[in-house]
């Protein structure tokens, strides 16, 4: 009889406790996976997003070290350019001395020819 008794326990345990049913475990699990899909949606928006964002990083920084390039020869340029405004101003300095130096002469030539004619 404890045998009969042991064994009507159990199997009104298992009874009581039951299975879960397909429905009731696709009730569960809907919600679930709705919230899983539009996670996952928001995560492939995100990604491309990244990628967008890493695309925009890759080409500022080509530009960043294209404009590094173009002042440093700005730079060189600049330098070439003081050099030649010093050869300029030295041009000149040069030209106002022989201008000074035509215009002694040329006073002098009158001069002689004034005197040349007195005579």
């Amino acid at each position: 009889m404890r045998a009969t008794w042991g064994i009507l326990v159990v199997l009104s345990v298992t009874a009581l406790a039951g299975c879960a049913t397909k429905d009731y475990v696709k009730q569960q699990n809907d919600p679930l996976n709705a919230r899983i899909c539009v996670l996952e949606n928001k995560l492939g928006a995100m990604e491309s997003r990244l990628a967008a964002a890493e695309g925009k990083a890759t080409e500022l920084s080509a530009a960043l070290e294209e404009t590094k390039k173009m002042a440093m020869d700005a730079k060189i340029a600049t330098g070439r350019v003081d050099g030649v405004a010093e050869m300029a101003a030295g041009a000149a300095n040069r030209a106002e001395a022989a201008a000074g130096r035509a215009e002694a002469a040329a006073e002098k030539a009158i001069k002689a020819f004034t005197i040349g004619q007195k005579k």
